[in-house]
């Protein structure tokens, strides 16, 4: 008798931190099969600035990484920061995740220094910008207080943005800046923000496990 996915276990799954968790195994798939089998050749497949060629690695980019170590330095702070992020609806963070791979990704491949350009620490950097920027355009309770704990726990990232070598901090740079222009596209209207907080919230229709 074969067995069937249970059903539970799909509504589970997709969730934003169901979709986080599995592009998390997604990375750390990658970077075994990279060193164990390929000789680190996918690494070759990142953002490589202004090369047509190095353009599709706006793609593959957030799923490649230097070493064991270097997935596993973005590994805590992409579940948390996208769990933050996730806490707003599945339509939101699939928004924001839109937003940071393309608006971030372009403008490394555009603007930053030559090299090859890989690892999720984009993703990470324009997770922790659409929590600020959402902080700072809609300055309610449910937007402020992920902007304080990360600001607590996370403010250390944000040497992340200083030049050094060894470091796409451009990456991180516009991973930043790609989250903030999120947040201000998605960020909620006057007179949503303005309703009585008995009526549902928009973003809670949207939740599989809440209908």
């Amino acid at each position: 008798m074969i067995a069937t996915p249970s059903p539970w276990l799909g509504r589970v799954l997709w969730t934003p931190v169901g979709l986080l968790v599995v592009g998390l195994l997604i990375m750390w798939g990658v970077e075994v099969a990279d060193t164990t089998l390929l000789a680190d050749g996918l690494q070759d497949h990142g953002i490589r600035p202004r090369r047509p060629e190095g353009l599709d690695g706006v793609l593959w980019a957030p799923f490649l990484h230097a070493d064991y170590g270097h997935v596993a330095s973005n590994s805590v702070p992409l579940l948390a920061l996208g769990g933050l992020v996730a806490a707003r609806g599945m339509r939101y963070w699939a928004r924001v995740t839109v937003v940071v791979f393309a608006v971030g990704g372009f403008l490394t491949w555009l603007l930053a220094g030559q090299g090859n350009h890989i690892g999720a620490s984009g993703l990470v950097f324009g997770y922790l910008g659409a929590i600020l920027g959402a902080a700072g355009f809609e300055r309610r309770p449910r937007s402020l207080a992920p902007a304080l704990l990360v600001l607590g726990f996370y403010s250390g990232m944000l040497v992340g943005l200083v030049p050094q070598d060894h470091i796409s901090w451009e990456g991180h740079l516009f991973g930043l800046v790609s989250g903030v222009v999120a947040a201000r596209l998605l960020a909620e209207p006057a007179q949503v923000r303005d309703e009585p907080d008995d009526d549902p919230e928009p973003w809670e229709l949207d939740e599989p496990w809440l209908q």
